[in-house]
């Protein structure tokens, strides 16, 4: 994947690490660790998270972001857009979502769509806030000035979760489904950039369309950006059948302004 020229920061100045940490519960932080003798060996008892971080290595304070996968998992190249997003200027971190279903990562649709379907929504979104709440223990990430970015199913749970989570400051979402109870909208606080597949056959044109009215309805701030004559998971490389490098590109250049536009002055 071509890096944007534009960018402030080259693959080569981006820290790379993972994590791990419970979700639902508070973060402990380093006094936390310090104070209790027994951190170390006490097993947690819910759900780890296990998370990639990307980040600028030069000195500052950065927005934070939560990259959300497709419903192929944490692929190779969500782990490249990872990256690319850091160089933009940003601490991103990726959750692994399926990781109560053995972190699995597939080529193979079927198996995509039934892990998809296994998922539980409510968790998702716990893990999903939690990850902000993680990015607030960073030093070089700035406190509650957080967004989120997702593909497909990822793109959907962005959307869900930005009717849940007030401190948002951006969400952008790549052929996610519509929210539903529409209803949610009203809870949305931060502008949105949707990116529309025209061929799309699992996000539809119907979910677009009700996304659009319902954001009229409540008026909420959301731009949607239609690539006609594209499939579903047009940002995809690893789906040669699928992928488009041109609408790729355009998709990407619109992301980054919108994101630069949203934590301007943050």
């Amino acid at each position: 994947m071509t890096q944007t020229q534009s960018a402030p920061f080259t693959l080569q100045q981006i820290g790379t690490g993972t994590a791990r940490f419970s979700s639902g519960v508070p973060i402990p932080t380093h006094t936390d660790q310090m104070v209790d003798p027994y951190f170390k060996t006490r097993m947690p008892k819910e759900h780890q998270i296990d998370s990639l971080l990307f980040w600028p290595q030069a000195a500052g304070l950065y927005p934070g972001l939560v990259l959300l996968h497709d419903r192929w998992g944490l692929t190779g190249q969500m782990k490249d857009l990872g990256a690319r997003l850091a160089c933009e200027g940003y601490m991103v971190i990726i959750p692994n979502l399926y990781g109560r279903l053995g972190g699995m990562v597939t080529a193979n649709d079927e198996v995509a769509a039934a892990l998809q379907d296994k998922q539980n929504e409510t968790q998702v979104l716990t893990d999903i806030n939690t990850c902000c709440e993680y990015l607030n223990t960073r030093t070089m990430a700035k406190r509650n000035i957080h967004g989120v970015v997702g593909y497909g199913m990822g793109g959907s749970y962005a959307l869900r979760f930005a009717c849940q989570r007030k401190r948002l400051r951006a969400v952008v979402s790549y052929y996610g489904r519509m929210v539903q109870p529409r209803e949610l909208m009203n809870d949305l606080t931060s502008p949105v950039l949707y990116h529309q597949a025209g061929k799309d056959t699992w996000a539809t044109e119907e979910q677009v369309q009700e996304l659009r009215a319902a954001a009229a309805e409540y008026g909420k701030r959301t731009e949607i950006q239609t690539y006609p004559d594209v499939p579903h998971a047009f940002c995809n490389e690893m789906k040669p059948d699928a992928y488009r490098a041109d609408a790729t590109a355009l998709a990407w250049e619109r992301t980054a302004a919108f994101l630069k536009a949203c934590f301007q002055g943050t």
